[in-house]
């Protein structure tokens, strides 16, 4: 080893007479002992692959490792004899070599300024260059420093990758130097910054002014930006003119960007800000480059309940509603017809530059089979399709192009009711039917299968109308009355009340399925399809035409004149009925009777005229009494007479009356009538 001449050694010299050599060694020893752990100042002496040879005085070099000399800071950039700062660990290794440290010197240099700084309450640069559990390692110019995470920003920092390895101020909050512990943070360096910068930027901050900004946050609703002391708000819908579902898209954090100013609020400090308005607005003049009636191509950026927006150019969406999606296809999900990033061609509907709206259809660059339909089947033509549903109140049946049209119930049959007439058709079956109505707009067709015949009612109307006296069937038995069948299968209906012209008789229950009966027809219900019909109309017609004709004889007809004439001319036709003949016979001993006594009162009357007055006004009465209780009784006889001809009608074993009978019941009750009056 080559030895060296050290400022310790001069001042020891050549050893004075009579010195002990125990006490030089001594002396010397003890002084090498006080430089360990102490800053030397170093020549570098050469500069190896991996290590730096340095001479620091001692009777030994030393040896210190290349990467020592490196720092986030700076570069290596060592030549032999440049002069540095570095740390005695040991006076003397196992080799005889001193050893040394250039991190330890520079820490240990670093530590005295820290210390200072702490005192004084000044800031310090440092980088951030490793994390561990709570916080952040910063290099403080050699010494290591813990910046704990809460520190690092005033609001939470999701991602410090563009804060490491870049140069930061940091305040001092602990120093511990036996401990080695040193506690820094960023925060109360921005806090104080911000406070600063803030009061001069608020103070010149207006709506509308441009600044550059820094991002520095992202979330989802929009990013913040630093606008050097302040931050601003800078929300998703003021990013760009077109439509963006993050910001992410268009910011990253660290971008530095050119933002204004959109509204202020000096009370809460609040500041919104917007890069779209830098820009042209899109919307401008809209009206006349998107006309109502012209078709573009756009992309699908978004899909809702209510439709789908379709962007046309950057910045410009128009909403596809869903009824203007398809011809056919209705109460569907609009995701189901088109999906996201999908190319597709809209025509115009509508657009409003203030209300930043655009109405687009998408159906109407397709082809409409309504219209198809409609020019190759026009109403009452015949169609063929498949039953595709059948519902409570009639049944769809499909066709080409997707659509479907509708049987109603009611146009199912005419004769039956249409749940009964549906229960024959299932789903899947092929039928035919007539075209009633299409509309286009609404997007229906109404067929029928029934107008496929000849509706019966109508026929049978040809031979029947009001006033008619028809025979009919009695086909059901109600509370309200009877249904009857007139004809081939006309219903009709005799209500309750117009069973008998009697009350008591007024009975539906006294008729009988499949019973005949006449009766008179009142009504012809065309809306209900069937005829209201009276038997208690018959009754008093046939009444009226018997007095009509019967009591047109002299004013001294009687009832059993009446009668007799009746009976006399069933018994020239042949047609006699028993119950009319029997009562016929049982009022003419009567009739008789009333004859002889009114001739007798007659003849006593005339043998009396010269009694008193009084006497003769009594006389007179009499008569009068006795024509009274006549009369009387001729029409109660006239209401019995007519009970048993109406009663014997249902009794003819289901045979209708022949026309010569009924003719000669109406004379009976025409003189009938006249005897009563």
């Amino acid at each position: 080893m080559v030895g060296a001449n050290t400022e310790q050694e001069a001042q020891v010299g050549p050893p004075a007479s009579g010195e002990n050599f125990a006490e030089l060694l001594e002396e010397s020893l003890g002084e090498s002992g006080r430089l360990e752990g102490r800053v030397l100042k170093g020549t570098v002496l050469s500069v190896g692959s991996e290590s730096v040879l340095v001479d620091v005085g001692l009777k030994s070099e030393g040896r210190i490792s290349l990467k020592e000399f490196a720092s986030p800071e700076e570069q290596i950039d060592l030549k032999p004899g440049d002069v540095v700062d570095v740390f005695v660990e040991r006076f003397e290794d196992k080799n005889g070599m001193v050893t040394l440290s250039r991190e330890k010197a520079r820490r240990e240099e670093s530590w005295i300024k820290l210390e200072k700084n702490y005192k004084d309450g000044h800031r310090v640069t440092g980088v951030i260059f490793g994390r561990v559990k709570g916080g952040f390692i910063v290099d403080l110019s050699g010494a290591v420093a813990f910046l704990p995470g809460s520190q690092v920003d005033i609001r939470p920092v999701r991602d410090i990758t563009p804060l490491m390895g870049t140069p930061q101020p940091f305040q001092i909050l602990k120093m511990d130097r036996s401990r080695g512990n040193i506690v820094v943070s960023r925060r109360a360096v921005l806090e104080e910054t911000r406070a600063e910068e803030r009061s001069e930027l608020i103070a010149n901050l207006k709506e509308g002014q441009v600044l550059e900004g820094v991002v520095k946050n992202i979330t989802d609703y929009g990013a913040f930006v630093d606008l050097g002391g302040v931050d601003g708000l800078l929300h998703i819908t003021d990013i760009a003119w077109r439509r963006i579902n993050h910001p992410s898209e268009a910011l990253q954090v660290g971008q530095t960007v050119n933002v204004q100013v959109i509204r202020f609020n000096a009370e809460t400090q609040r500041i919104s800000l917007g890069m779209k308005q830098l820009e042209s607005d899109p919307w401008e003049k809209i009206e006349a480059k998107y006309s109502v009636g012209s078709k573009y191509t756009g992309r699908v950026t978004n899909i809702t309940d209510y439709g789908a927006f379709v962007e046309l150019e950057p910045g410009v969406e128009g909403l596809v509603h869903v009824s203007e999606m398809s011809w056919t296809k209705k109460n569907v999900h609009p995701g189901k017809i088109i999906s996201t990033s999908q190319e597709v061609e809209v025509m115009v509907l509508d657009s409003d530059s203030l209300k930043r709206r655009i109405s687009l259809g998408l159906k109407q660059c397709l082809t409409n089979p309504w219209d198809d339909f409609k020019e190759k089947n026009l109403v009452d033509s015949e169609v063929e399709g498949e039953i595709k549903n059948i519902t409570e109140f009639g049944m769809f049946v499909g066709f080409d192009g997707e659509i479907d049209g509708m049987v109603h119930l009611s146009d199912i049959s005419w004769t039956q009711r249409g749940e009964d007439a549906i229960a024959k058709y299932k789903k899947g079956q092929t039928i035919k039917a007539k075209v009633l109505d299409i509309d286009v707009e609404k997007g229906r067709i109404s067929l029928g299968i029934k107008q496929l015949a000849a509706d019966p009612f109508d026929a049978g109307l040809t031979t029947v109308k009001k006033g008619d006296v028809v025979t009919c069937t009695v086909s059901a038995v109600t509370n309200g009355g009877i249904e009857v069948s007139v004809g081939e299968g006309i219903p009709g209906f005799v209500r309750k009340s117009d069973l008998s012209r009697d009350r008591s008789e007024q009975r539906p229950d006294r008729f009988a399925v499949g019973e005949k009966v006449d009766a008179r027809v009142t009504q012809v219900d065309r809306s209900g399809r069937r005829l209201v019909l009276s038997i208690k109309a018959l009754e008093i017609q046939e009444e009226k035409k018997a007095m009509a004709e019967y009591g047109s004889s002299d004013s001294g007809a009687s009832l059993g004149d009446i009668l007799g004439a009746a009976i006399k001319e069933k018994e020239a036709t042949g047609k006699q009925e028993v119950t009319a003949e029997a009562d016929v016979e049982e009022v003419k001993p009567k009739k008789e009777a009333a004859t002889k006594k009114a001739k007798k009162k007659t003849a006593d009357t005339m043998g009396t005229a010269e009694k008193p007055k009084a006497k003769k006004a009594a006389a007179k009465k009499k008569p009068a009494k006795a024509a009274a209780g006549d009369k009387a009784a001729t029409k109660e006889k006239l209401k019995t007479a007519a009970k048993a001809k109406t009663a014997a009608k249902p009794k003819a074993a289901g045979k209708p009356k022949t026309k010569a009978a009924a003719k000669s019941a109406d004379k009976d009750e025409k003189k009938t009538k006249k005897a009563a009056t």
